[in-house]
C-alpha cells in the first residue's frame, strides 16, 4: 500500500530543500567573500548605468566578464535584439554570485547571456570544473530569483591562445555547464568553440583575437556575435 504524504509533510520536505539550497548558496559566497570588495567600485558603475539608459522591456541582458565589457558593437550586432550590457573586468563566477541579483533584478528583460571566463587561467587559485559548474548554479539561482521563467543562456568559455595551456580544465568546465543546461527549463548553452579553433591544428585561430591573445578583435566580435545572437533567435522570436 502507498503511503499517503500529507500536505504538512510535504511542505516540511519543501522547507528542508529550501533551507539546503539557501546553505549551499551562504556557503559559497562565504568562501568568496574577499572578491567582493575587489570589483565593488566597477560593478556600482555598471548599476549606476540603469538610471541613465533606456532599453524595451524585451531586451537582453549581458552580464559577466571583460569580453562583455569590451563588446562596444553589441548594440549594432544585436539587432534586432536590443541588448545591455553589463560585463565588468575580470569576472569570475566566484565574485559574479555577489554582484548577480544587483545586475539582474532592476531589468525588465527578455532573457539574460552570460560569459564567464576567469575561474580557471592556468593559475595556482583555479577552480576545479565542478566548482566552476556549482557557481554557474548559484548566479541561475539567484537570476531566477527575479526572473522566474525568461531564458538564460550561458555562452561557451571561448579557446584563446593565452590560456591555451589550460584549455582542457576549461573546457571540461564547458562541458558540465552544457550539460546541466541541456537537462535544466529555459536554460541554454551557446557553444562557440569550434568557431574558434583552426580546422588544421584545431587551435585558437590567432587571426581573432588583439595582441593579448585573450580578448576577440573586431572579427572575432563579428564571428562571436552570430553565433549568439542565431543561438537566441532559435528560442527568443517575438523580435
Amino acid at each position: 500500500m502507498k503511503q499517503i504524504i500529507s500536505l504538512k509533510q510535504l511542505s516540511f520536505y519543501f522547507f528542508i530543500i529550501f533551507i539546503s539550497a539557501c546553505s549551499s548558496s551562504s556557503s559559497l559566497q562565504k568562501k568568496y567573500t574577499s572578491q567582493k570588495d575587489y570589483w565593488e567600485k566597477e560593478v556600482s558603475e555598471l548599476i549606476a548605468l540603469d538610471s541613465k539608459e533606456s532599453y524595451p522591456d524585451n531586451a537582453i541582458l549581458f552580464i559577466g566578464s571583460s569580453s562583455i565589457r569590451m563588446w562596444k558593437s553589441i548594440h549594432e550586432q544585436m539587432k534586432p535584439y536590443a541588448a545591455i550590457r553589463r560585463g565588468y573586468g575580470g569576472a569570475s563566477y566566484s565574485d559574479l554570485i555577489h554582484f548577480t541579483e544587483r545586475l539582474v533584478s532592476p531589468h525588465k528583460i527578455a532573457g539574460i547571456g552570460i560569459f564567464v571566463a576567469n575561474d580557471i587561467r592556468a593559475q595556482p587559485d583555479d577552480k576545479d570544473p565542478k566548482e566552476v559548474l556549482a557557481l554557474f548554479q548559484e548566479v541561475v539561482r539567484l537570476s531566477r530569483i527575479h526572473h522566474p521563467s525568461i531564458p538564460i543562456f550561458s555562452i561557451a568559455v571561448t579557446p584563446t591562445p593565452s590560456r591555451w595551456n589550460a584549455w582542457q580544465k576549461i573546457n571540461e568546465a564547458n562541458l558540465l555547464i552544457k550539460d546541466y543546461c541541456e537537462k535544466t527549463q529555459n536554460l541554454y548553452f551557446i557553444d562557440t568553440v569550434d568557431a574558434f579553433l583552426t580546422k588544421d591544428t584545431h587551435e585558437p585561430d590567432t587571426s581573432l583575437f588583439i595582441n593579448d591573445m585573450l580578448h576577440q578583435n573586431a572579427k572575432g566580435y563579428v564571428l562571436w556575435s552570430t553565433i549568439i545572437k542565431s543561438e537566441i533567435a532559435k528560442v527568443i522570436k517575438d523580435h
